[in-house]
C-alpha cells in the first residue's frame, strides 16, 4: 500500500511533506508555518461552532493558501483528516463556496468520504453569500 492510499496518524506527516509545493519556501520553518494554518482553520471553525463567531474572510484566506501550497485534491484530503468530523459541514460549506468540494474524498483513515454524506451549514452559506 502506498502512503497516498490512506491518510492516518502514521502516514499524514510524510504525505504532507511529499505534497508540499511552495516554490518560494526556503526553510523548514516556512513549511511548518503553512501547516499551522490548518490548525488555525480548525481553531476558527471550533470557535464558530462554540460561540457563533465566524471569521469567514480569515478562514477563506487560510484555505486558499493551503490550496496553493498543497494543490486541490491533496489540500482537501489533508484538511478533512485534520478537521474533526463534527466540523465537516462547516468546512464543506467553505469548499462549496470556493467550488473545490469533490464528490469523494478518498482514503481518510480507511474510508472514503462522500460529499452527499455531509450537510451544508446554511448559516455559514448565508454569510459567505454576503461577501
Amino acid at each position: 500500500m502506498k502512503i497516498e492510499d490512506d491518510l492516518n496518524s502514521d502516514t499524514i506527516e510524510m504525505y504532507m511533506m511529499r505534497k508540499y509545493q511552495n516554490m518560494q519556501c526556503i526553510s523548514v520553518d516556512e513549511y511548518h508555518d503553512d501547516v499551522r494554518r490548518i490548525k488555525y482553520i480548525k481553531r476558527l471553525l471550533n470557535r464558530y461552532n462554540n460561540t457563533g463567531e465566524l471569521k469567514e474572510r480569515l478562514i477563506l484566506n487560510h484555505i486558499v493558501v493551503i490550496y496553493n501550497v498543497f494543490g486541490h485534491e491533496d489540500a482537501t484530503r489533508i484538511m478533512f483528516f485534520h478537521i474533526d468530523r463534527e466540523l465537516w459541514p462547516i468546512l464543506k460549506t467553505f469548499f462549496v463556496y470556493l467550488q473545490v468540494m469533490p464528490h469523494v474524498v478518498k482514503g481518510i483513515e480507511g474510508k472514503d468520504i462522500l460529499d452527499s454524506d455531509i450537510a451544508i451549514n446554511f448559516d455559514v452559506a448565508g454569510k459567505l453569500r454576503d461577501i
